[in-house]
């Protein structure tokens, strides 16, 4: 009764630092955000709104 319980502290212990270093590694994370074109063409709405239909 003893083992099992040793055990399953191991496993919550293994499973709440791999959780913390998981949420660790995405909050350090760098997120980027691609440049804007010079740019817009004057039928860009046209052509988008043809290639749906």
């Amino acid at each position: 009764m003893f083992a099992i319980l040793i055990v399953c502290m191991i496993i919550m212990v293994a499973v709440l630092l791999l959780t913390m270093a998981a949420i660790s590694k995405g909050y350090q994370y760098n997120h980027t955000v691609d440049p804007l074109p010079d740019e817009i063409p004057a039928n860009h709405n046209e052509n988008h709104f043809n290639e749906k239909s």
